[in-house]
Protein backbone atom coordinates (compact mmCIF):
# COMPACT_ATOMS: atom_id res chain seq x y z
CA UNK A 1 0.00 0.00 0.00
CA UNK A 2 0.76 3.39 -0.61
CA UNK A 3 1.69 6.25 1.51
CA UNK A 4 0.07 9.31 1.23
CA UNK A 5 2.22 12.20 1.76
CA UNK A 6 0.44 15.04 3.34
CA UNK A 7 1.52 18.62 3.46
CA UNK A 8 2.17 19.95 6.80
CA UNK A 9 2.78 23.67 5.61
CA UNK A 10 2.76 26.35 8.48
CA UNK A 11 0.52 29.92 7.54
CA UNK A 12 2.56 32.90 8.52
CA UNK A 13 0.74 34.66 11.74
CA UNK A 14 -1.17 38.02 10.79
CA UNK A 15 0.11 40.48 11.99
CA UNK A 16 -2.06 43.34 13.94
CA UNK A 17 -1.64 46.65 14.54
CA UNK A 18 -1.82 47.87 17.78
CA UNK A 19 -3.40 51.00 17.24
CA UNK A 20 -6.84 51.54 17.78
CA UNK A 21 -9.84 52.13 15.21
CA UNK A 22 -11.66 55.02 15.90
CA UNK A 23 -15.53 54.29 16.65
CA UNK A 24 -17.79 54.91 14.16
CA UNK A 25 -19.07 57.92 16.89
CA UNK A 26 -15.99 59.73 16.40
CA UNK A 27 -15.62 58.93 12.79
CA UNK A 28 -19.12 60.84 11.75
CA UNK A 29 -17.00 64.28 12.78
CA UNK A 30 -13.39 65.28 13.89
CA UNK A 31 -12.73 67.41 16.35
CA UNK A 32 -12.87 70.73 14.43
CA UNK A 33 -16.77 70.20 13.75
CA UNK A 34 -16.48 70.06 10.55
CA UNK A 35 -18.19 66.54 8.59
CA UNK A 36 -16.34 64.09 7.36
CA UNK A 37 -16.29 65.58 4.32
CA UNK A 38 -12.91 66.00 1.83
CA UNK A 39 -10.72 68.86 3.28
CA UNK A 40 -8.92 70.99 1.45
CA UNK A 41 -6.76 73.50 3.28
CA UNK A 42 -8.85 73.36 6.45
CA UNK A 43 -12.00 74.08 3.88
CA UNK A 44 -14.62 71.14 2.80
CA UNK A 45 -14.59 70.26 -0.52
CA UNK A 46 -18.46 71.28 -0.25
CA UNK A 47 -17.53 75.06 0.78
CA UNK A 48 -20.02 77.69 -1.44
CA UNK A 49 -16.47 78.69 -2.69
CA UNK A 50 -15.45 75.49 -4.34
CA UNK A 51 -18.80 75.80 -6.66
CA UNK A 52 -18.59 79.24 -7.83
CA UNK A 53 -14.94 79.01 -9.30
CA UNK A 54 -16.68 76.81 -11.73
CA UNK A 55 -17.24 77.95 -14.97
CA UNK A 56 -20.24 77.25 -16.95
CA UNK A 57 -20.20 76.20 -20.20
CA UNK A 58 -22.35 78.41 -23.02
CA UNK A 59 -25.33 75.51 -23.27
CA UNK A 60 -25.69 76.26 -19.35
CA UNK A 61 -25.62 79.40 -19.16
CA UNK A 62 -28.71 79.21 -22.01
CA UNK A 63 -30.38 76.69 -20.17
CA UNK A 64 -30.43 79.55 -16.99
CA UNK A 65 -31.60 82.26 -19.36
CA UNK A 66 -34.70 80.14 -20.72
CA UNK A 67 -34.94 78.90 -17.28
CA UNK A 68 -35.43 82.30 -15.24
CA UNK A 69 -37.42 84.05 -18.03
CA UNK A 70 -39.83 80.69 -18.10
CA UNK A 71 -40.06 81.44 -14.52
CA UNK A 72 -40.67 85.30 -14.53
CA UNK A 73 -43.53 84.71 -17.14
CA UNK A 74 -44.98 81.60 -16.81
CA UNK A 75 -44.99 81.28 -21.02
CA UNK A 76 -43.65 78.72 -22.97
CA UNK A 77 -39.67 79.31 -23.97
CA UNK A 78 -39.30 78.76 -28.18
CA UNK A 79 -36.01 78.90 -27.93
CA UNK A 80 -32.55 80.88 -27.27
CA UNK A 81 -31.30 82.63 -30.30
CA UNK A 82 -28.50 84.38 -29.25
CA UNK A 83 -25.70 84.71 -26.46
CA UNK A 84 -22.87 87.13 -26.15
CA UNK A 85 -19.93 87.75 -23.79
CA UNK A 86 -20.48 91.11 -22.23
CA UNK A 87 -17.72 92.64 -19.88
CA UNK A 88 -19.46 91.07 -16.60
CA UNK A 89 -21.02 88.24 -17.52
CA UNK A 90 -23.51 87.11 -20.34
CA UNK A 91 -26.18 88.69 -22.57
CA UNK A 92 -28.64 85.98 -23.65
CA UNK A 93 -32.16 86.57 -26.20
CA UNK A 94 -34.44 84.51 -25.76
CA UNK A 95 -37.88 83.74 -28.10
CA UNK A 96 -41.16 83.49 -26.15
CA UNK A 97 -44.26 82.62 -27.21
CA UNK A 98 -46.82 85.70 -25.22
CA UNK A 99 -50.06 84.44 -26.99
CA UNK A 100 -50.68 81.21 -28.94
CA UNK A 101 -52.97 81.71 -31.97
CA UNK A 102 -55.22 78.99 -34.37
CA UNK A 103 -53.32 78.65 -37.25
CA UNK A 104 -50.07 78.82 -35.29
CA UNK A 105 -48.25 80.99 -38.18
CA UNK A 106 -50.26 83.88 -36.40
CA UNK A 107 -48.96 83.44 -32.47
CA UNK A 108 -47.63 86.56 -30.91
CA UNK A 109 -43.84 85.97 -30.21
CA UNK A 110 -41.48 88.23 -28.46
CA UNK A 111 -37.93 88.41 -27.60
CA UNK A 112 -36.55 88.84 -24.39
CA UNK A 113 -32.48 90.28 -23.71
CA UNK A 114 -31.48 88.55 -20.33
CA UNK A 115 -28.21 89.50 -18.79
CA UNK A 116 -26.26 86.80 -16.35
CA UNK A 117 -23.04 86.94 -14.32
CA UNK A 118 -20.63 84.57 -14.63
CA UNK A 119 -22.45 82.12 -12.54
CA UNK A 120 -25.36 82.06 -14.58
CA UNK A 121 -27.16 84.26 -12.26
CA UNK A 122 -29.56 86.76 -13.71
CA UNK A 123 -28.68 90.58 -13.32
CA UNK A 124 -31.55 91.79 -15.58
CA UNK A 125 -33.95 91.32 -18.29
CA UNK A 126 -36.54 93.53 -20.60
CA UNK A 127 -38.94 92.29 -23.40
CA UNK A 128 -36.63 93.85 -26.61
CA UNK A 129 -39.41 92.78 -29.61
CA UNK A 130 -42.77 91.64 -30.07
CA UNK A 131 -44.23 90.12 -33.76
CA UNK A 132 -46.66 87.68 -35.24
CA UNK A 133 -44.66 84.16 -36.48
CA UNK A 134 -46.19 84.46 -39.55
CA UNK A 135 -43.77 88.04 -40.59
CA UNK A 136 -41.39 88.42 -42.15
CA UNK A 137 -38.46 89.72 -40.06
CA UNK A 138 -40.18 89.34 -37.03
CA UNK A 139 -41.62 93.29 -37.44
Amino acid sequence: MATKKTSTSKKAPVKRSSAKRPSPEKSASSSDGVSPTKKTRGRSATAPRAAAHRRRSGAEIAECAASEIRGLTGREVESVTSMQRADDGWSVEVEVLEVARIPETTDLLALYEVQLDDNGDMQGYRRVHRYVRGTPDGG
